[in-house]
């Protein structure tokens, strides 16, 4: 529990750093001028974003199989394992065991959390499409088609792997049948965990076959959802007087939030910061980048571990903190 405890306050340690050292002597005049009512309005736009989060889960799952309120939890505590742990492992897991109290099995709650992702992938594709047809009817500087042109790669590149993983998954299964050959596994746990994977993919086909409606409605409460998100930067950056089209504080959250799942820390904490404050420093200079930043970084990362904390103890307890703290040290 120690290393993973140190870990987190080492990264969050590091993404208070580095707004600190880039803003220099103003930066905490910049903070203080900041209209407090719009604070609270881009908080506000997170718990809706919860709310919206957990109207898409139910709408997975059948509106009458799990309460509004609780899946409100489930989303805080899921939100919470994600930003606490590397890559977001722990988000899956958390899902899972929350929904396996209400019945579900283990196998559509991780296919429900996959069909989730799969809806923000498209909605990142179908918001850069905007996002170009935007640059495509303004003037276009070289720094702005640079990042552009990496978002795009980094976006379709990520799509491109996951359409192989789905046209050649038997393949991949036979090849990790060999590899765990290689390493020593015994049969029987092979088998245990291909009849998982085998489960796994069902659930995910059965999930994907829903009603055309329902998987609509899916994507548009992920549409608004993720507009609500990607709007906090911009609203950051009007409340410090600095105006900087939607569009390219698009780019700089998508790929700064790229750079921070890369890292592997938990929830980006610092290399996000750190990537962020490359990206939009040479668009409205480091003071102003400095404070949104840091404002940016409050709303959509601190206020998810302040919030969703006591949410996580309260509806997972002790055990799951623990299980997830041995496999984020595994």
């Amino acid at each position: 529990m120690s290393r993973g405890f140190w870990l987190l306050l080492c990264g969050l340690t590091a993404a208070t750093l580095v707004p600190l050292l880039l803003g220099g002597t103003g930066l905490f005049e910049r903070l203080l001028s900041f209209p407090p009512e719009l604070l609270l309005t881009m908080l506000g736009m997170i718990a809706l974003g919860w709310y919206l989060n957990a109207w898409r889960l139910r709408l997975l799952l059948g509106r009458r199989h799990i309460a509004a309120g609780r899946s409100v939890g489930i989303v805080m505590a899921t939100e919470f394992a994600i930003c606490a742990t590397p890559g977001g492992a722990g988000g899956p897991l958390t899902m899972m065991a929350l929904l396996m109290r209400d019945g579900v099995p283990p196998a559509r709650g991780t296919a429900i959390f996959a069909v989730e992702h799969l809806c923000d992938l498209l909605f990142f594709l179908c918001a850069l499409i905007g996002v170009l047809i935007y640059a495509l009817t303004h003037a276009l500087n070289p720094y702005i088609g640079s990042l552009l042109g990496l978002a795009a790669a980094l976006l379709v590149g990520g799509l491109a792997l996951l359409g192989l993983l789905g046209r050649f998954h038997r393949q991949v299964f036979r090849l990790n049948g060999r590899l765990a050959s290689r390493l020593g596994v015994s049969r029987r746990r092979k088998h245990r965990w291909a009849r998982k994977v085998l489960g796994f993919r069902n659930a995910l086909r059965a999930s994907l076959r829903l009603p055309y409606p329902i998987l609509l409605a899916v994507f548009a409460v992920t549409v608004l959802h993720w507009l609500l998100r990607y709007s906090v930067l911009y609203l950051t950056l009007r409340g410090l007087g600095s105006e900087l089209a939607w569009a390219w504080t698009f780019l700089v959250q998508m790929l700064a939030l790229t750079a921070g799942q890369l890292s592997l820390l938990p929830g980006g904490a610092g290399s996000a910061e750190l990537a962020s404050a490359a990206l939009l420093t040479p668009l409205v200079g480091a003071s102003t980048s400095a404070a949104a930043i840091l404002i940016w970084r409050f709303v959509t990362y601190y206020f998810y571990l302040i919030a969703g904390a006591p949410v996580f103890l309260h509806l997972a307890g002790r055990p799951l903190l623990a299980r997830l703290v041995r496999a984020r040290q595994s």
